[in-house]
């Protein structure tokens, strides 16, 4: 190897260092992880012009009180779009590293082009493509509408070009398009490499934070949904939004998985159209739409997505097994939970589901963790078991302990309030909950302690 050179060994997955490569990275205990990549090795320290300017702006650093630190929420620059509005916590925060995940196709540059297009009336935008040319990013704005001339592109992939152009031009808001794409000269790595990603992340930040400049970054994902490089990218980054739902269906839902200037339980709801993404701001009809009448198996229950109830149609189909071992599916949902639930239903319902065949889908492709949903599950799984129909104006909500108990949920008002707006007439949520609920005219609210009083109540 050459004088000045070592090798390194990073884990594709976190980012781990290693001077020697391992079988399983001891960070995340991903197996075959690990690529060989060549860094400079550097000159001794202390005795580079590097160093000694080092010496001196470390001299001329000042230190601030945190009480004389002044900080404005009134700064944020609206979108014009509330579905992202809410997502980002009220808007883009001037200096931010905003990263955006998702498959591909599935409208993370059009999003952004709708937002460049939005705020370029008053505003300077710099988008810089390292995959497209502009005749195509023009192609896909036809579609939009007319942009002001205040949005400029810039298809170019080297570092030290575009940090050239985004020092002089001073935009207030930049795009980067894919974060993959870009490269650094000092680096000998390739493009998408754990090292190039890191250093164009880096580089990205340092102009984010000294010039005041609010920066998107596109990345792509990996086969199992993460952000393809190291995890570290999403360590350094402000705020990271993933992008959620098939990329052949319509709809499309941004989450927050990470945001240092607001919460991470918000999320945006998009339907794809020919003219780009449309917000979706009743959420809840829309994923109820399309709802079987008269069906065993479906029940409408409440999730909490932050401070908005989306009502969402579970759906159960439990069959007779064929074969020595049943089987069971969950899509939307934690396979393990359903397990649980159906066990729980076996101990303290007597239900004879061992030999059964189950199979659980949330309703629009939305994923759900909330534990609030399990009522909705176990009433689902049961109106399939006993061929039975739910009311379709019933809507239940509640979490199931192993003693077949339901719990408390959070926000039970909002939840009731929700389903009364569209249309439901009877409520059924935990007992514990009723005293948070406040009468609401036109809807029965009834409050069951077990799973027992639920499944005689429906």
């Amino acid at each position: 190897m050459a004088k000045g050179k070592k090798s390194v060994f990073f884990c594709q997955n976190c980012g781990h260092e290693e001077a020697k490569w391992l079988g399983q990275c001891p960070m995340c205990g991903e197996w075959n992880t690990f690529v060989e990549e060549k860094l400079d090795s550097g000159i001794t320290k202390g005795t580079t012009a590097a160093a000694r300017a080092v010496r001196e702006s470390v001299r001329g650093a000042k230190i601030v009180p945190l009480t004389e630190v002044t900080a404005d929420d009134k700064v944020r620059c609206r979108t014009g779009i509330k579905e992202l509005d809410r997502v980002l916590g009220g808007g883009i925060v001037p200096g931010s590293l905003v990263l955006v995940g998702g498959d591909p196709g599935i409208g993370k540059s059009t999003l952004l082009l709708q937002v460049c297009r939005r705020l370029a009336s008053d505003r300077k935008i710099l988008y810089i493509s390292g995959e497209e040319s502009q005749a195509q990013i023009k192609l896909r704005a036809n579609r939009m509408g007319d942009f002001s001339a205040n949005l400029y592109l810039l298809c170019e992939t080297n570092l030290d070009i575009i940090r050239g152009v985004i020092e002089k031009e001073k935009p207030e808001l930049v795009i980067i398009d894919s974060i993959q794409t870009m490269y650094s000269e000092d680096v000998s790595s390739a493009p998408g490499s754990v090292s190039q990603v890191r250093e164009s992340t880096n580089l990205f930040m340092q102009l984010a934070k000294g010039l005041c400049i609010s920066i998107f970054i596109v990345g792509h994902v990996t086969k199992e949904g993460t952000v393809a490089g190291p995890r570290v990218l999403e360590h350094m980054v402000d705020t990271v939004l993933y992008f959620e739902g098939d990329r052949h269906a319509s709809y499309r839902i941004l989450r927050a998985v990470k945001n240092r200037f607001g919460s991470t339980n918000e999320i945006g709801v998009f339907e794809m159209q020919q003219n780009g993404l449309v917000e979706v701001e009743n959420p809840s009809e829309y994923m109820l739409s399309g709802r079987p009448e008269n069906a065993s198996g479906s029940v409408v229950t409440c999730s909490m997505e932050g401070t908005r109830p989306i009502l969402i149609e579970i759906q159960a189909l439990v069959c007779q097994s064929n074969f020595g071992m049943p089987r069971r599916t969950a899509a939307g949902t934690d396979y393990n939970r359903v397990n649980l639930l159906m066990a729980v239903l076996e101990k303290r319902l007597g239900m004879a589901l061992g030999n059964s065949d189950a199979y659980i889908n949330i309703a629009g492709g939305i994923r759900l963790s909330e534990p609030a949903i399990d009522l909705g599950i176990v009433m689902a799984i049961v109106s399939s078991f006993r061929n039975r129909p739910v009311d379709e104006k019933t809507i239940v909500f509640g979490e199931v302990g192993l003693s077949g108990e339901v719990r408390a949920v959070n926000m039970p008002e909002q939840r009731v309030a929700e389903a009364k707006k569209l249309g439901f007439e009877t409520c059924i949520l935990p007992a514990v909950s009723l005293k948070m609920v406040k009468a609401i005219e036109g809807i029965r609210l009834v409050g069951v302690k077990n799973i027992g009083d639920a499944v005689r109540e429906i």
